[in-house]
């Protein structure tokens, strides 16, 4: 085939770009980082790409297609890694990757199946509550459910469902669970951790608790909760979390005033209190 043009002997880097499907900024970090030569520039103050560049640019593009990094293609450019070792690292990467995929899928069916973002927590945890209807959980349930699972793990979120769903299925308890939390929102900055309404409400949310707590034991959850720990206390133990529980306390920020922290501590107290004399 005879050629009616002459080819140019050298290229600009927007034309170097366009041929190998790259773009000018991805060819200068290949530059910066030393995966390809920086040719001269001529006259006018611009690269000029030769032969030799563009074969080294479009391996480099192909090498990227298939997922090599950029480190193993310097490796394997400067013969200092057998290619089967790169190849080898790659596979493993593809095969995390293919893994996590699948795993990111399975968390999208489940939030589709669940529909709502409590598909997002474990199955522990939305197994427990499936049987609710829709609209039964809050916002703010879900929110708290959220927080103990970063915490404690599953099982630790699972074992709180049974709160939920007590609140859930109660609709007494749900609203004194409601009195009770405006009450303590307005212990606000200006309310001394020693004002009588905070030991008050302390006592009257100890009191809220050992109704819940009545209600859970009426309906079995103490029990299933006991199975929990029988089938999941041992793989619960090997959750993995970036911190421990107390470091998660001190880096998980509520807004709540001293006088409203006591009150919290005091219902506390008198739950320790209740459980050392049972």
């Amino acid at each position: 085939m005879h050629l009616s043009f002459t080819p140019p002997r050298q290229v600009k880097i927007g034309d170097a770009a366009a041929f190998a499907g790259t773009t000018p900024r991805a060819i200068r970090h290949y530059h910066q980082i030393g995966l390809l030569r920086e040719p001269e520039r001529g006259g006018d103050g611009r690269r000029r790409y030769g032969y030799d560049d563009m074969i080294r640019l479009l391996w480099i593009r192909k090498m990227a297609e298939a997922g090599i990094r950029l480190d193993d293609m310097r490796a394997a450019f400067d013969e200092t890694r057998d290619i089967e070792e790169t190849l080898g690292g790659l596979e493993k990467t593809l095969a995390a990757q293919e893994a996590e995929i699948r795993r990111q899928r399975v968390a999208v069916q489940r939030l589709r199946a669940v529909g709502s973002p409590l598909g997002l927590l474990s199955d522990l945890v939305t197994d427990r509550l499936s049987h609710l209807p829709p609209g039964a959980l809050r916002p703010s349930d879900v929110d708290a459910l959220l927080v103990t699972e970063r915490i404690f793990g599953p099982l630790g979120a699972a074992v709180q469902a049974s709160s939920f769903i007590v609140l859930a299925t109660h609709p007494d308890l749900r609203a004194e669970e409601d009195r009770l939390d405006a009450a303590e929102a307005a212990l606000d900055e200006g309310v001394e951790p020693d004002d009588p309404r905070v030991e008050e409400l302390a006592t009257q949310r100890y009191a809220h608790l050992k109704a819940m707590e009545q209600a859970a034991e009426a309906a079995g959850l103490d029990r299933a909760e006991e199975k929990l720990f029988e089938i999941y206390g041992d793989q619960d133990e090997e959750h993995e979390t970036r911190m421990s529980a107390f470091e998660a306390f001190t880096k998980m920020p509520y807004d709540f005033s001293p006088a409203r922290m006591r009150c919290v501590e005091r219902a506390g107290q008198l739950l320790g209190q209740d459980l050392a004399d049972s």
